[in-house]
């Protein structure tokens, strides 16, 4: 009974993904159209972020001052919320740190791909890892090709790319749960 009840409401609830939709490939747009700003807005969101988590970290470790952690909670608290000081008053050293972080993360990651391609070998679908992970040493490749130009950019064009796919999945999500609505 709650799964149909559950699955009525999904059928009925397309209009609000198909907004989401919307909402996200505008996004999207937006981000690749300007990735100047696109990135700006993600340094400045991840400094407002980085400053919330580590004040509400410092608060945190202060309700348990008697625990043999309450040293490190707060430390890591306090350079947590650091990063986000520096990240929303130097916000181009921000795009600069973040961009490296990026790059090294797809560097490291398409590494790690490259080689659990080759321990699948024998397996179906082993080129495809291959593939994924010979993209991201790519995008590494780019990233500090073009840095520090890079830094500029970069962080927003992944912001509008998974903001595209992201609408793109949403919008197709909406019309299937459509269809579903009309058929039931």
């Amino acid at each position: 009974m709650a799964k149909s009840v559950a699955e009525s409401r999904m059928r009925t609830s397309w209009g609000w993904m198909a907004l989401m939709a919307v909402i996200s490939i505008i996004g999207g747009l937006f981000a690749l159209w300007n990735p100047l700003a696109a990135t700006l807005t993600v340094t400045l969101l991840a400094g407002w972020i980085f400053l919330f988590l580590g004040a509400v970290q410092v608060v945190q470790s202060f309700s348990v001052s008697d625990w043999t952690g309450f040293l490190w909670a707060l430390l890591l608290g306090v350079a947590t919320a650091v990063v986000g000081i520096v990240l929303l008053f130097d916000p181009l050293a921000g795009m600069v740190s973040l961009t490296i972080l990026i790059g090294v993360l797809f560097l490291v990651s398409g590494v790690a791909k490259i080689m659990f391609a080759f321990s699948l070998r024998p397996v179906s679908g082993w080129g495809l890892v291959l593939l994924s992970g010979v993209v991201s040493v790519l995008l590494a490749v780019m990233i500090f090709a073009n840095f520090p130009w890079s830094a500029v950019s970069v962080l927003g064009i992944l912001l509008g790319v998974e903001l595209l796919s992201s609408g793109v999945l949403y919008l197709f999500a909406a019309l299937g749960l459509r269809k579903l609505g009309q058929g039931a």
